[in-house]
């Protein structure tokens, strides 16, 4: 047995077959949409393509890596249990849906699937900004067992996106109370503002603070929040337009740092 096993990692519907050696370490990738196994440790060719066996659909290369971008430097360097850049929008939800999934006949719908439908939509409109020179992490853990929704890192700086599910309710913001249809209101802005300051020590940089309100019926805003953007998930698309703040480097660099599940364990 040559003591290999392959992990899946999707971004963006995209997949990739990581082949990692007993140590975690990654000696090769599989990209199934190119066809291509990228084999980063050169004399376990044969082992590669054994353990990849089940997986290989029609004719493959076989080669080393292209000269690799700082992204894929970060991925290659971390195992693949302490990589956020894999987590998909909601998947502690999703994991948590799996794990103890609502019974099958209840009066009232689980919320954890409208707090998903949230963070799946503004994880979405987050996702598209990609190609333009952002990154967006999703549902990352914190200690205590807090979580950030989204983390988003560009040009523009880095935003910490909290989602809320407000389908067909009014919505109603008197900072620091957030009142949503006719629940009681509660300090959600508050919330936000400290769980933005956790991320903005982690990264030793300045975070924003965003609240996203998924298909609100009405917003109405008492007066500007301190320091914390209000926008519909629709409109998350215009955080690409904030004025450059990073440089391309610092950018990958703060990236790299908040993919790394360690990054958070300090805090």
């Amino acid at each position: 047995m040559s003591g290999l096993r392959v992990v899946p990692t999707w971004r963006h519907g995209h997949e990739r077959l990581y082949v990692c050696g007993p140590d975690g370490g990654n000696i090769a990738w599989y990209d199934r949409e190119t066809g291509r196994v990228n084999l980063i440790a050169e004399d376990r060719e044969a082992d590669v393509l054994e353990a990849l066996e089940p997986f290989l659909t029609g004719p493959v290369t076989v080669g080393p890596p292209p000269v690799p971008t700082p992204a894929e430097l970060a991925r290659l360097t971390l195992h693949p249990d302490d990589d956020l850049a894999p987590n998909r929008p909601g998947e502690a939800l999703l994991v948590a849906l799996e794990r103890d999934p609502a019974p099958a006949h209840r009066l009232r719908p689980d919320p954890r699937r409208r707090a998903l439908t949230a963070e799946q939509a503004a994880g979405d409109a987050l996702d598209r900004l990609e190609g333009a020179g952002w990154h967006t992490l999703h549902s990352i853990p914190l200690p205590g067992g807090d979580r950030i929704h989204h983390l988003l890192i560009g040009p523009g700086g880095l935003c910490v996106v909290h989602a809320l599910y407000a389908r067909k309710q009014r919505v109603r913001v008197t900072d620091p109370m957030v009142t949503l249809g006719r629940h009681d209101p509660e300090p959600l802005l508050r919330r936000l503002r400290a769980t933005t300051d956790r991320a903005s020590y982690a990264l030793t940089a300045e975070v924003h603070p965003v609240l996203a309100l998924v298909d609100p019926a009405d917003l109405r805003v008492t007066a500007p929040p301190r320091g914390v953007r209000i926008l519909r998930h629709t409109d998350l698309p215009t955080l690409a337009r904030l004025g450059a703040v990073l440089k391309p480097a610092d950018v990958e660099a703060l990236h790299a740092m908040a993919r790394d599940r360690g990054t958070w364990g300090k805090l």
